[in-house]
């Protein structure tokens, strides 16, 4: 069964999967980068009252699965993930960063963000249909 968290008068469960890739797909994310992501990750899902469930990346993408409060916008999030992030990577490797980009620049414009876990929609679909209908 589905444990759904509370606050204030709702209950919820929100998980998002996100996908980041770098700019023009380049494979520039090291190892020690990928750790360093983890943690500024960790971070800025802490600060916005968000709770990262698993990441995962590769020289040129980053997977997480993050768990959100109804509060948080998942566009607003992203995008100062993305912020953070990039700005965290290009100060501490702008050496090596360097070698792929000659302007600022980390992230892809675009992103993929997908809700997950919870019931398929066809369960919820007949989970609703079957509700009873009240009396007129």
């Amino acid at each position: 069964m589905v444990r759904l968290k509370t606050a204030n008068n709702a209950a919820f469960r929100l998980s998002y999967h996100l996908v980041l890739v770098t700019k023009y797909r380049r494979k520039c994310l090291t190892g020690a980068m990928l750790g360093e992501l983890r943690e500024k990750v960790a971070q800025v899902c802490q600060q916005w009252g968000c709770e990262m469930v698993e990441f995962s990346g590769e020289a040129d993408h980053v997977r997480l699965l993050f768990e959100a409060t109804p509060t948080v916008e998942p566009a607003k999030f992203v995008n100062s993930l993305k912020t953070v992030t990039s700005r965290s990577l290009r100060k501490h490797h702008a050496e090596h960063l360097g070698q792929f980009y000659r302007k600022p620049v980390l992230w892809s414009g675009s992103y993929a963000i997908m809700t997950a876990g919870g019931a398929p929609l066809e369960v919820l679909k007949q989970y609703i249909r079957g509700q009873r209908k009240p009396k007129e």
